[in-house]
């Protein structure tokens, strides 16, 4: 994909401002800091999301604006990251991934892993992988 060179210098560090003398609004201020490493996490993962970004003419306040917008008293990380990006790009979803490790920090280490050789050479793709838009 051919990214326009003034994308690729979209200076993320000005854009996201989160001090508080840059955000103004009591819920934009609890969220800014991880909405912007969310977005910026996106932009990281498609370039055409920075893109959108860039070319939107929207400021990061107008975006947490639209989050808080209807907010009551609390709202989910997850729900603030589906918000900002819709904000930017509409048809664009935001999945969560969320596991549990059982031993978690109690000491154990994990087994090494064994790797044996086999005669038998397979092939192995994920259908994601092969859908890549």
């Amino acid at each position: 994909m051919h990214i326009p060179k003034e994308i690729k210098n979209m200076n993320r560090e000005e854009y996201f401002q989160t001090s508080p003398s840059k955000v103004s609004g009591k819920i934009q201020k609890a969220i800014a800091s991880a909405t912007a490493a969310a977005l910026e996490s996106f932009c990281d993962q498609e370039p055409e999301f920075e893109q959108a970004i860039e070319q939107s003419d929207k400021t990061f306040q107008d975006c947490l604006n639209a989050v808080a917008d209807g907010v009551g008293s609390s709202i989910s990380d997850i729900e603030v990251y589906r918000r900002a990006v819709k904000f930017y790009f509409s048809t664009a979803t935001v999945s969560f991934i969320m596991q549990i490790d059982l031993s978690g920090d109690n000491g154990a280490t994990k087994p090494p892993i064994t790797m044996t050789e086999s005669s038998n050479d397979t092939l192995s793709i994920s259908l994601d992988d092969l859908l890549d838009f």
